[in-house]
């Protein structure tokens, strides 16, 4: 088996997420910021998803030892720095999530609830707890709670997979085009969650999805089992992405 045989079990998955009707809907900048108080949970657990697979296949502990395979070590320190420590407009260093609530608050979206669960956790609340006393919405509880679930299972080449096919590529093309149109119309609004998703391109879209690929078979290897896993995952991990959408598509027909 190969990463093929994981595309051809996603494929119908993916077109589902990619072709949402949510994207065509996003016509004004209450629906960008709508979109953006939902779409933060899914930046903040791809950080916990990729520190999850960075414990997993380094040594993080001392006195250090060596672990794992040298190459998939590679793999994943070369993503964390990315993810962790990209740099931002200003050439200043940053992670991916922090440089996303710089956009949140400059699109005037609301950083409350999820500085809460951060506050949560930095409090030594399980995410369990989090998410059953919380009033975030159902879709996002889903989200999360499947997340967290396959990090749960600590088995690599099932969280390599999800992060691998299930994350941030799946935003179109047109979206962005939608984005921009509306920047134009709210100057000085959105050029920070513009420049968010045209560095995801850049980095995650390239670059990094072809370490991430590599690492999937890495860990897969000759598993026959593995990849039936890996492909599984990867296929519930976008059914959990088109069911988040419908989330947000819902929260704006209501609005």
């Amino acid at each position: 088996m190969s990463i093929q045989y994981i595309q051809e079990t996603i494929a119908a998955n993916r077109q589902k997420v990619v072709a949402h009707p949510l994207y065509a809907e996003l016509q004004t900048l209450e629906d960008v910021r709508t979109f953006m108080q939902y779409h933060v949970y899914a930046v903040w657990d791809f950080m916990s998803l990729l520190k999850a697979l960075q414990q997993q296949l380094t040594c993080v502990n001392v006195p250090w030892v060596p672990v794992g395979n040298a190459a998939t070590r590679y793999l994943i320190n070369e993503i964390v720095t990315g993810e962790e420590s990209d740099i931002d407009h200003t050439g200043a260093r940053c992670s991916h999530f922090e440089l996303y609530e710089r956009a949140m608050l400059q699109a005037g979206a609301d950083c409350a609830p999820i500085e809460a669960i951060i506050a949560d956790v930095k409090a030594g609340k399980s995410i369990r707890h989090i998410l059953d006393n919380s009033s975030l919405p159902e879709a996002v509880k889903g989200f999360l709670g499947f997340t967290f679930e396959v990090i749960a299972t600590g088995k690599a080449h099932i969280m390599a997979a999800v992060f691998t096919f299930g994350r941030e590529d799946l935003i179109p093309d047109m979206f962005l085009a939608l984005v921009k149109d509306l920047d134009r119309k709210f100057p000085g609004k959105l050029d920070l969650f513009i420049y968010y998703l045209e560095r995801h391109i850049e980095v995650d879209g390239d670059h990094h999805s072809q370490l991430a690929m590599q690492m999937v078979s890495e860990l897969c290897g000759q598993d026959t089992d593995k990849w039936q896993e890996a492909a599984e995952y990867a296929r519930q991990s976008l059914h959990w992405r088109h069911q988040l959408w419908s989330g947000i598509l819902g929260e704006k027909v209501v609005l």
